[in-house]
C-alpha cells in the first residue's frame, strides 16, 4: 500500500519540477557578471509560489514515507 502512494508521489515531483520556471538561465547570469540578478529580490507570487509548496510539500511525503517503508 505504501508502495503504491510512495510511486504516486514520485510521479507526482517529476510533473510538478517540470512545471517549475527555468531558474538556470538566472544562476548563469551570475557567474557571467550580471550582478543585477544576484541582488534583486524576486519574490514567487501566484502560480509559482503554489507550485514550490507544491513540491516542498511532495517531497517531505516522499522524504516521510521512504523512512517508513525502511524502518518498516
Amino acid at each position: 500500500m505504501l508502495e503504491n502512494i510512495l510511486l504516486i508521489i514520485s510521479i507526482l515531483i517529476i510533473a510538478v519540477v517540470l512545471l517549475q520556471s527555468n531558474k538556470a538561465s538566472d544562476g548563469s547570469q551570475i557567474i557571467s557578471g550580471g550582478n543585477e540578478v544576484l541582488f534583486q529580490n524576486m519574490k514567487e507570487r501566484g502560480f509559482e509560489l503554489f507550485i514550490s509548496r507544491l513540491t516542498l510539500i511532495l517531497g517531505l511525503l516522499f522524504f516521510i514515507i521512504s523512512l517508513v517503508i525502511f524502518l518498516k
